[in-house]
């Protein structure tokens, strides 16, 4: 068996899944080139989460399993945390529940309430309570109201908590309650040091280990052994798609040009995404045209774009170690499949540093 890089991690089923058996192919080839940790993303299609994490756990046997993410408002708690517990146990520890905030334009549209901080971290606790066994009676906070809340009094369990975070209230929630922070994709090198340093402090204020506390950076990887069109994709579909329903938070995260954001939006093509009255198709969707996403292109400065792994194997393997060497514990080499990682992995796998390692 090859070893595995545990500080490795990818996305199953990256985008749209049209076929989620994809999964079972992925997920064994992911455990067979060494990759350390699989993410699910739920989207309200043929993505479920509970679903794809029990595929998932059943079809392996060493890789670690994340949500990354479910939302904490589309299931009752007690729903939430039983399908955690089934999931610790049936992959013998390898789960770790991740949530995280959502895209609020398709949240708004579908009627759901804005995610808070509160919230997620009111979550947090309740989920370790019950975890623990405990019986919560009269719960009145962020979450909600509940007269009772059990799993069973025998349980002690020890599942890992995850959470997707951006801004620097997430990112100290994430220090001071999570087990595990995942980043946003295409955070430029000072963001990504500048959220390691704020969780890390975070998990120290509050008493914890910092180095119990993963801070996962999330890595578009998109290498120029794949066809031009699907590196458009996975590029320029992908950053458009973000900038679409959270753009004001990426570009204030990462310091960017608000005027560019402004002119990407008044875009009669980006437009054209998002009708008066209908719903959001977003720019990453299959039946987007490769016209609409190159001219999509000349709306986002190179410097943008740029925040990836692109280029031959080496490029790509160098720039994945320089996420680690920036203080991520891991990195999720984003939008790739196992099988588009092939010519990569063994790159990076050559020129794998200690500092790179995590034990």
């Amino acid at each position: 068996m090859t070893d595995v890089m545990p500080e490795l991690g990818f996305y199953t089923l990256a985008g749209q899944a049209d076929h989620p058996r994809d999964l079972i192919a992925e997920v064994r080839d992911a455990e067979s080139l060494g990759i350390g940790e699989c993410f699910i993303s739920e989207r309200f299609s043929t993505k479920e989460a509970a679903t794809i994490c029990g595929a998932v756990g059943a079809v392996s046997e060493n890789i670690g399993i994340t949500t990354g993410a479910t939302n904490h408002n589309t299931r009752h708690p007690i729903v939430t945390a039983a399908y955690a517990t089934t999931m610790h146990r049936l992959t013998g520890g390898r789960f770790t529940l991740g949530i995280g905030r959502g895209v609020p334009p398709l949240q708004h549209a579908f009627g759901m309430p804005s995610i808070t901080t509160a919230q997620m971290e009111d979550f947090a606790h309740v989920m370790r309570r019950l975890f623990r066994g405990e019986t919560i009676v009269g719960h009145d906070g962020p979450i909600g109201r509940y007269p009772a809340l059990r799993l069973d009094p025998t349980f002690d369990e020890d599942v890992k908590l995850g959470i997707v975070a951006f801004g620097a209230k997430s990112l100290a929630l994430g220090g001071r309650a999570f087990d595990k922070v995942i980043l946003h994709t295409f955070f430029s090198d000072e963001t990504l040091s500048r959220c390691v340093h704020a969780v890390k402090a975070a998990a120290e204020a509050a008493d914890r280990d910092p180095d119990q506390v993963q801070v996962w950076s999330c890595l578009a990887t998109v290498g120029d052994h794949l066809p031009e069109e699907l590196r458009l994709r996975k590029t320029v579909g992908r950053l458009a798609t973000y900038l679409q329903g959270y753009g004001d938070l990426m570009v204030s995260t990462n310091g960017w040009d608000p005027v560019v954001l402004k002119r990407f939006r008044e875009d009669s093509v980006v437009q054209s995404f998002h009708p008066a009255g209908g719903a959001l198709h977003v720019i990453d969707s299959p039946s987007t045209t490769v016209e609409q996403l190159e001219h999509i292109a000349t709306l986002l400065p190179a410097e943008w774009l740029g925040i990836a792994a692109t280029g031959s194997p080496q490029s790509c393997a160098a720039t994945v170690q320089q996420q680690l060497d920036l203080g991520a514990d891991g990195v999720i080499l984003h939008g790739a499949s196992p099988a588009e990682l092939k010519p990569i992995l063994p790159a990076y796998r050559a020129a794998r540093t200690r500092k790179g390692q995590r034990q």
